[in-house]
């Protein structure tokens, strides 16, 4: 019997820098989630202050996973 990949869609966020929101939400899912085998970054968006610098990283991502 072959294997069978499951994708979940997940958005997270951070005030440090891109990485750390994908990192982070990385994280929070493997809590719950075994076996994940990869992750497709497909929305970046940032929050602004007034000024224009950035206030916050959110990303939307594919987090791709083995099921048992």
């Amino acid at each position: 019997m072959g294997t069978v990949t499951k994708v979940i869609e997940v958005s997270s966020s951070s005030k440090k820098n891109m990485e750390d929101a994908v990192q982070s939400g990385l994280k929070k899912v493997a809590k719950s989630v075994k076996n994940i085998k990869g992750a497709w970054v497909n929305e970046i968006k940032v929050v602004t202050n007034d000024d224009g610098a950035i206030a916050e990283w959110r990303v939307n991502m594919r987090v791709s996973f083995v099921v048992d």
